[in-house]
Parts: C-alpha cells; sequence; structure tokens
C-alpha cells in the first residue's frame, strides 16, 4: 500500500540520486533511476490489490469485518490511480518529445 510515508521515502531516495553529492549521486553508481522507482510503485499497488482479494476472501469466509474490506479495497484503488496518473504522465511526455522538430 502507498502511504504518505512511503512517498516520502520514494522523493528522498531520489533526491539523493538525482543531486547527491556522494556515489549514489549518479544513477548508474547504485543511485535510484526511474524504472526501479516505477517498479516500486507498480509493486506497490499490486501488493495493495492482493492485499484487497485476500480481505474479500477473508469477509466471505467471515473471518473479517467489512470496514476493513472497505479500507483495503479503497488502499488499492488509491494506489492503482496513482500508477496510472504516472503512466498518463509518461505517455504525455513520450508524445511531446516525439513531436519536437529534429
Amino acid at each position: 500500500m502507498i502511504t504518505a510515508l512511503s512517498v516520502a521515502k520514494a522523493y528522498a531516495a531520489a533526491q539523493k540520486g538525482i543531486g547527491g553529492t556522494g556515489p549514489e549521486g549518479a544513477a548508474g553508481a547504485g543511485g535510484a533511476d526511474f524504472g526501479a522507482m516505477v517498479r516500486s510503485a507498480v509493486d506497490d499497488a499490486i501488493g495493495a490489490s492482493k492485499s484487497a482479494e485476500q480481505q474479500i476472501v477473508a469477509h466471505a469466509q467471515g473471518k473479517a469485518q467489512l470496514i476493513d474490506v472497505a479500507t483495503a479495497v479503497s488502499a488499492a484503488e488509491t494506489s492503482l490511480e496513482a500508477v496510472m496518473a504516472v503512466r498518463d504522465q509518461v505517455i504525455s511526455a513520450y508524445q511531446e518529445i516525439m513531436r519536437m522538430p529534429i
């Protein structure tokens, strides 16, 4: 699940990778790269989705409360919307680059 803390950690890691002064300052030298950040966000979204599915199954078996199911589904939806927003921005940036004159 993507939380404010995980977003803050990802932002801090990205800042170290972009503007750091040590060896982690370069993406090729062990710093965070864009692909890794996207992969991490997608993995978080998949994890939130699986958690929501587990909560739904647990509720169907009578082992979970409805509020837990609603919270897990809401978290999964938020994660998916965040990943889709990033995807849309990447596609938009790619289209802008393709429209640039050479």
